[in-house]
């Protein structure tokens, strides 16, 4: 074991990475990170069968597993994303559904400054679900791997099996496609 120091209190013991032969311990180490970022990309309920489907796929192929490559979480954010990618028919008409629904709201007079916010809240919403769901394949995987999965960018080119320079490009262009959807107002 590692000992991890922080500034604010003693120091913290780092746990050794579980066995990827023991299914039980690494779905109690990692299955609530996966769960939060498929839940992001494809809704509550289709993200539950995704994420259990990831560990059956880790477990089917463990013995592909390298720790020379990086840490097993990568590596199963990297499975996850690949089943998600099944998932993207789906997760696209989401992002579009979200961005109607938004849409929908656009031309309703907020009659306080509260309700004004919300109003321009939920454009802004739209304009990103527009701009998520226009972005090709691999922006998307890295934009929401590296703001929803808080993965580093080493990390997310081990779970995309890309090169790290790839995954800057891919982020700096999605974050520029966004940027720019959020500053002109985006497509209506």
């Amino acid at each position: 074991m590692s000992v991890l120091t922080t500034d604010s209190g003693p120091p913290e013991v780092a746990e050794p990475p579980p066995d990827p032969a023991d299914v039980g311990a690494v779905f109690d180490r990692y299955a609530r990170d996966l769960l939060r970022y498929a839940t992001q990309r494809v809704g509550e309920q289709a993200a539950e069968d995704v994420v259990a489907q990831t560990f059956l796929v880790a477990y089917e192929q463990r013995h592909r597993f390298d720790p020379a490559r990086g840490d097993l979480l990568p590596w199963l954010y990297g499975i996850c994303t690949n089943l998600l990618r099944r998932q993207r028919r789906t997760e696209v008409r989401n992002l579009r559904l979200l961005a109607a629904a938004a849409a929908r709201t656009e031309h309703v007079e907020a009659p306080d400054a509260r309700g004004s916010e919300r109003v321009d809240a939920q454009r802004s919403v739209a304009r990103v679900a527009r701009a998520l769901a226009g972005l090709p394949r691999r922006q998307r995987d890295v934009l929401l791997l590296f703001a929803v999965a808080e993965l580093e960018y080493a990390e997310i080119a081990a779970a995309l099996g890309i090169p790290l320079g790839s995954v800057r490009s891919a982020l700096h262009r999605a974050r520029t496609k966004i940027k720019s959807a959020l500053a002109a107002g985006g497509p209506r």
